[in-house]
């Protein structure tokens, strides 16, 4: 199927492709740039779906875009535009408190779970908020831009927590790394519980559910005027890992979820500079389901958002590694960053800070070694 034999009814997709480390050399208009950040592209893989069918994938040059989507249906091409000038769109920096997080290189977010069950982490810091905000403080001074305080495991089938444990758990760390000025997320689909992290000096919503488990999450985060991180589950309710009706394409269903999420957030009144979006790799999602994911990650800057990847320790790595339990999985974990980082992520969420912060460090250093090529 050609360009201009894509019904109009079907949905459109664009995804950066033919990297090259500078546009130095090239003839102009031949490449463009993702985001404000340090990568180059050639073309665009353009795909349309009618329901979970794939009826056309082409890869079009960047130098030849503009002509060739004007053979698309009026309402297709205007997407396609708008796919485009997303992709290439500044991702405005971070402003939380006297912190401030760019997004011209990737960032990495830390996790601290202060939980008894994670799958990872589970009871490492428990009844021992001190320990806790130290951990916190350790990660922060190892390079995490980002603090991701979780009280409640949100692992397949965790038990359900009453929101004013989740509190109890999370504040007393909040309010010792608030002190000292560390940014923070909160990880929680409670809307209580966000408020309170929020009082405690939190900077940031991060819900699983996109704002949709808790009624009032919206509202909230609203109110707050406080940047949100969008992720993917497949069900809002109590289990994210809920899926019976599985995937048609796990990366269109996926990027059709985020869209609309980001969609309710701008209607609500949060701004798109205060959005960021995570594809949520392992909830209710298969090892194939994953992989996708992983391979199809720059389909997600046409959303023109930053967006978080959350790759560490995950059941993918142990699944490809003889069935690694998750405290061995730092190689993988830091290959997916490092990927993830290649393909546009503009933050990564790690257990392994400091190994995570090496891993972007190199990335950057060849970015910048291949840009400054004449």
């Amino acid at each position: 199927m050609t360009l201009s034999t894509i019904p109009a009814d079907a949905r459109l997709y664009l995804k950066p492709t033919w990297y090259v480390p500078t546009p130095i050399g090239l003839n102009d208009g031949a490449a463009a740039r993702m985001g404000n950040g340090l990568i180059w592209f050639q073309a665009y893989e353009l795909t349309a779906l009618r329901g979970a069918q794939r009826i056309a994938r082409v890869t079009i040059p960047v130098a030849d875009f503009a002509d060739a989507i004007i053979a698309l249906p009026d309402r297709l091409a205007q997407r396609a535009q708008a796919l485009a000038a997303n992709v290439s769109a500044q991702r405005p920096p971070l402003a939380l408190g006297d912190r401030t997080i760019r997004f011209d290189a990737p960032q990495v977010m830390a996790i601290l779970n202060i939980t008894p069950d994670s799958f990872s982490d589970g009871g490492k810091h428990m009844a021992d908020p001190q320990g806790a905000a130290d951990a916190g403080f350790a990660m922060a001074a190892a390079g995490a831009a980002l603090i991701d305080i979780g009280g409640e495991s949100t692992r397949p089938k965790a038990p359900l927590l009453w929101e004013g444990d989740e509190i109890a758990r999370i504040v007393p760390v909040v309010e010792r790394l608030a002190a000292s000025g560390v940014a923070m997320s909160i990880d929680t689909r409670k809307a209580a519980v966000m408020e309170a992290a929020l009082a405690a000096g939190a900077h940031v919503i991060n819900d699983v559910s996109a704002l949709l488990h808790d009624p009032r999450a919206m509202e909230v985060a609203v109110a707050a005027g406080c940047p949100v991180i969008l992720m993917h589950a497949p069900s809002a309710g109590d289990d994210p890992h809920d899926n019976p009706a599985g995937y048609g394409d796990v990366v269109a269903d996926v990027y059709d979820y985020l869209e609309a999420r980001i969609a309710a957030c701008l209607d609500a009144g949060i701004p798109r500079e205060k959005i960021m979006v995570d594809p949520g790799l392992g909830f209710g999602k298969s090892l194939t389901d994953n992989l996708a994911l992983v391979n199809g990650l720059a389909t997600f800057q046409a959303l023109g958002v930053p967006l978080l990847f959350a790759g560490s320790r995950k059941r993918l790595i142990g699944a490809l590694s003889n069935e690694a339990p998750a405290p061995e999985r730092l190689g993988g974990s830091v290959a997916l960053a490092f990927r993830a980082a290649q393909l546009g992520a503009q933050m990564v969420r790690v257990h392994d800070v400091k190994e995570s912060v090496q891993a972007l460090h190199l990335w950057r250093g060849l970015a910048d070694a291949g840009l400054s090529v004449i």
